[in-house]
């Protein structure tokens, strides 16, 4: 079901704002990454951004929006319990094609590798509109891991117009592809703007309780819910049992998280299992982190940022660039190696400064305006030239 929004006022067709875009999004990484671009877009004189949200992750985007104050101009009621892809994807195609047939929009936005991106970007294709994919160009190496992103991603570059990439690597990959390096741009993430903006506007208020040292966990990937993941949850167990960390687990809405993950650490001492925090508090308890572990993409991006180290739990990341600068590390999801790994960070002053001082190779917090930049250079309408001498009377 489609239902429009309470959205914001657009000018009309003979105002400066001409060029009518549509910038779609369904999760809460989507929209954190989405809004700087939606606000550069807005302060715009050139634009007129159509706002869409699919709602593929409903109760945390719905968060998300409130503290971006981002109001969608477009919901699509898709999401069901249990939802088997292909059941999200149809819906998301159809009702996405609705919504393009209706605005007519001079280009499409989408962002990252979900598959509300991926059904973003077919719905354009489908309708001839042309797609800037913002986070463009990462790559795990591994077609199902992470699943379904990397297939997505992959897909997505194939109907690009514009490549917005977070770095030169990603860049680099996509030239690898066959990609027109003309198409493509290099312009920082645009998660490290909406996080500079939420910290130097004062926002955010951090979940952890006590003065122990804090550990932040995200745990939600598909590849690993059922028995790996439960064997994560004892290695935060008994990270958590040494006695001097306090353990931060905000739990992802999925059953298949909740089951693997409740049972072992309901009443584990130091863990602190929480509902899905909201954008403003994450990024709160995010700055007042000691070390962080996750399979989160953007925490990836988000932590080096603020210095604080990172152990992935998972085999592989399309974001080696953190590996590389030393920023982060790739642990596995092996509940020995985690806690190993995690121990020694813990219990090595050298081997934690090594780390926390890296720099964050994921920009310099304006990669909207560069987005936008680029954008307004190739879809302004062209100035009237002006009138000539008039002829001389013969």
């Amino acid at each position: 079901m489609t239902t429009r929004g309470a959205a914001t006022e657009r000018p009309p067709a003979n105002a400066v704002a001409q060029v009518r875009l549509l910038v779609i999004f369904g999760t809460r990484p989507e929209a954190v990454k989405l809004a700087p671009v939606v606000r550069a877009l807005q302060a715009s004189p050139l634009f007129a951004p159509v706002v869409c949200s699919t709602g593929q992750h409903k109760e945390m985007l719905e968060q998300m929006l409130d503290a971006m104050h981002l109001v969608p101009d477009y919901q699509l009621g898709l999401m069901r319990d249990r939802q088997a892809l292909s059941s999200l994807t149809s819906l998301a195609v159809s009702g996405l094609s609705e919504i393009i047939r209706a605005e007519r929009p001079t280009a499409v936005v989408v962002q990252g590798d979900t598959t509300t991106c991926l059904c973003g970007a077919l719905a354009a294709f489908y309708a001839g509109v042309p797609v800037a994919h913002v986070e463009a160009g990462l790559r795990s190496g591994c077609l199902d891991s992470p699943f379904p992103e990397e297939l997505n991603r992959r897909l997505v570059a194939q109907m690009t117009r514009w490549h917005f990439a977070p770095t030169q690597g990603a860049a680099s990959n996509l030239r690898r592809e066959g990609i027109d390096a003309a198409s493509v741009a290099v312009t920082g993430n645009t998660g490290i703007d909406n996080l500079r903006w939420v910290l130097d506007s004062g926002l955010g208020s951090s979940r952890f309780r006590t003065g122990l040292r804090r550990v932040l966990v995200t745990l939600h990937r598909r590849e690993s819910q059922g028995e790996t993941m439960r064997g994560l949850a004892v290695a935060i167990r008994e990270l958590a049992a040494r006695g001097d960390v306090e353990v931060l687990l905000p739990l992802h809405k999925s059953s298949a998280v909740r089951d693997a993950i409740i049972p072992v650490l309901r009443d584990a001492p130091n863990v602190t299992l929480t509902d899905p925090l909201g954008y403003l508090e994450f990024t709160g308890s995010l700055a007042s982190a000691h070390l962080v572990l996750t399979d989160s993409g953007g925490v990836q991006e988000e932590a080096p940022s603020l210095g604080k180290p990172v152990l992935v739990l998972r085999e592989t990341t399309e974001r080696p660039e953190a590996i590389a600068a030393g920023a982060a590390r790739l642990v596995g999801t092996s509940a020995d190696a985690v806690y190993q790994a995690a121990a020694r960070l813990l219990d090595d002053s050298d081997a934690y400064a090594a780390m926390a001082q890296a720099v964050s190779p994921f920009g310099d917090g304006h990669a909207a305006p560069r987005i936008v930049s680029r954008l307004a250079a190739e879809l302004a309408p062209p100035t009237p030239a002006s009138p000539g001498p008039n002829p001389l009377p013969h």
